[in-house]
């Protein structure tokens, strides 16, 4: 058996329903499940990269480039709802191409998503960070420039520049704290995670509800900027290529297909609760970006904190919110970085497992029943990656190597359909295979939107992850043995 070797149905059933010590304990119903989706999805998006893409790209029309990203995540989601709910294991996309596609597409969707959740917790510790320092400017203290930003930047052709600084120190200091959190338990993780995410939704829905008394409809003409000449900077091709980067927004929702061997009745719980995550987070979205726009000129977004901007230059009884906005950021940002850190953990946890990476990253701790060097391994990387990049960066790649995930499980519905006819699916995708291809071609536009650039990166990526599973993976792995 060799790279395009295929994991039957009956053996992923076998993994995720099995009896032994090594098996994550399931503890998290519907309620906690959205509560992950809904907490690792709505942050660095919405709290930093909406005032990013509003003030270089799309202008107010900043909503419509979200609703252009829930589309294609509402595609991919049907598509990922069917394979939760039929390989209900930890390693979400990469267990479902292991089981249609075959071990090495498996093993790149594997290392793609490396880029969705380890990046992810460095670039919303970044947002977290300028929030921070916001904070912390009202109050009269400002951090060192050399402990409060990267020392790498893009300037305006796409060309690395030194700062004077050193590293982002806050946000090397919150991913390690929010490392910290899971080695103690999912029950505990859920339950910090619960009361946060219920917080931080409360505070964009009375942002939403107060500052719409506060908008100057005159900040939304134009709603779309005319273009300046360049692809992506303003016009229709802005909006697309803002949807491109904003996916960067969506990823936190397919979260909750990895933690299917946390979850109670994952067959039921899986698809309901990637529903109500992506529905919940789509409607703030959309509600916050025409708020903040409508409030304050969209040329003037452009930083870390354009919610905090936004309300500063408003209306002066806007004072309160802007301070509340500013605590939930900073406290709801941290769901976060902590749901991708779990994350990437159980995707490391499910490559392990199959021999494809060291068997230590699918041991468990024997009191908390948690994946303890993958848990680690990707605190300590993510917190290096986010003292030293910044966030447009980290936001563009993540965005690239999500929707990469998302054609291949788009694709995977269609094959297994056909190799698997009679499978048991509890939840089915409709329309099939319309469905699975709308996914797939809303996800590819969006990942061509975003520029050779970030596809010479993603190439480079790759490279390094299949020299990975040559010089390792394809040794060492369970299935070929």
């Amino acid at each position: 058996m060799g790279a395009g070797s295929r994991k039957s149905l009956e053996s992923c059933l076998s993994e995720a329903y099995g009896i032994g010590a090594n098996r994550l304990h399931r503890s998290l119903g519907i309620l906690s499940l959205t509560a992950f989706g809904v907490g690792c999805t709505v942050g660095a998006g919405i709290f930093s990269l909406t005032g990013e893409i509003a003030a270089h790209q799309a202008g107010p029309a900043v909503a419509l480039s979200f609703v252009l990203a829930s589309c294609a995540c509402f595609f991919a989601g049907l598509c990922y709802a069917e394979f939760a709910a039929m390989v209900p294991l930890s390693g979400s996309a990469y267990s479902y191409a292991y089981v249609t596609l075959g071990e090495l597409v498996a093993w790149i969707i594997g290392w793609s998503l490396v880029l969705e959740w380890g990046l992810a917790a460095s670039a919303v510790a970044v947002s977290w960070s300028g929030y921070v320092q916001a904070a912390l400017h009202d109050l009269g203290f400002t951090l060192p420039p050399r402990l409060s930003q990267a020392p790498l930047m893009l300037d305006a052709q796409h060309h690395w520049q030194m700062t004077a600084a050193w590293f982002d120190l806050p946000a090397v200091l919150v991913v390690l704290a929010c490392t910290a959190l899971p080695l103690a338990g999912m029950r505990a993780s859920a339950a910090v995670n619960d009361v946060l995410v219920i917080a931080k939704v409360a505070a964009l829905l009375v942002l939403v509800l107060v500052g719409v008394h506060y908008v100057n409809p005159a900040h939304w003409h134009p709603f779309i900027p005319p273009n300046t000449g360049h692809y992506g900077a303003f016009g229709w091709s802005g909006v697309l290529q803002g949807a491109g980067t904003l996916f960067f927004a969506y990823v936190g929702f397919d979260g909750v297909a990895t933690l299917a061997e946390d979850a109670r009745e994952p067959q039921r719980t899986l698809p309901w609760s990637l529903f109500a995550s992506l529905l919940i987070c789509t409607l703030l979205y959309v509600s916050v970006s025409l708020v903040i726009t409508g409030l304050a000129d969209y040329r003037s977004l452009g930083v870390t904190d354009p919610l905090y901007q936004a309300l500063s230059g408003a209306h002066a009884a806007l004072g309160p919110v802007k301070a509340l906005i500013g605590l939930v950021a900073i406290l709801g940002l941290l769901p976060v970085i902590l749901a991708s850190v779990v994350g990437q953990a159980r995707i490391f946890y499910s490559m392990a497992r199959d021999g494809l990476l060291p068997p230590a990253f699918a041991r468990l701790s024997r009191q908390r029943s948690t994946p303890v060097a993958g848990t680690l391994i990707t605190g300590l990387l993510a917190a290096a990656i986010a003292g030293v990049l910044p966030l447009t960066i980290l936001g563009d790649l993540v965005s690239i190597g999500t929707l990469l995930a998302f054609v291949v499980v788009c694709i995977g519905v269609v094959v297994l359909r056909r190799t698997a006819p009679a499978a048991h699916r509890p939840f089915r995708t409709p329309w099939v295979p319309l469905i699975p291809l709308l996914g797939i071609g809303c996800c590819s536009l969006l990942m061509y939107s975003l520029g050779w650039s970030n596809w010479l990166r993603l190439i480079i990526w790759m490279a390094l992850g299949l020299a990975l599973y040559f010089a390792y993976g394809r040794q060492h792995s369970r299935l070929a043995r």
